[in-house]
């Protein structure tokens, strides 16, 4: 799990972030990105919306996988702030290299 420092605390925390970002979209994921001052963390973020599927089980799944991959790479950049918007449940049974790719991939546009 991302550390509590690397996590957003609340809505109003994340609706103050999302005027200020820039969007690059992922065939199944999108990445929202705003840097922040040069002294803080980089905070993140997943958002999966109650249409991407009806079950909270599955939105959690995918939420902890995202999380999780995240936190294993090193390409996180610092002093940023990231959003990851899901659109599509096929996040919850993708091999997880796949799904690593597409992180890093974001990630990479990101830094």
């Amino acid at each position: 799990m991302i550390n509590r420092k690397h996590r957003f605390h609340g809505h109003a925390s994340i609706n103050k972030v999302y005027p200020k970002t820039k969007i690059i979209r992922g065939s199944l994921v999108s990445l929202r990105y705003a840097k922040r001052p040069p002294n803080k963390p980089y905070r993140i973020a997943v958002v999966v919306g109650r249409k991407v599927n009806k079950s909270a089980v599955k939105r959690n799944r995918i939420r902890r996988r995202l999380y999780e991959t995240v936190r294993t790479s090193d390409m996180i950049p610092a002093s940023t702030d990231l959003i990851f918007n899901v659109y599509s449940d096929q996040l919850a049974e993708i091999d997880y290299l796949k799904l690593k790719q597409q992180i890093k991939d974001l990630l990479n546009k990101v830094s």
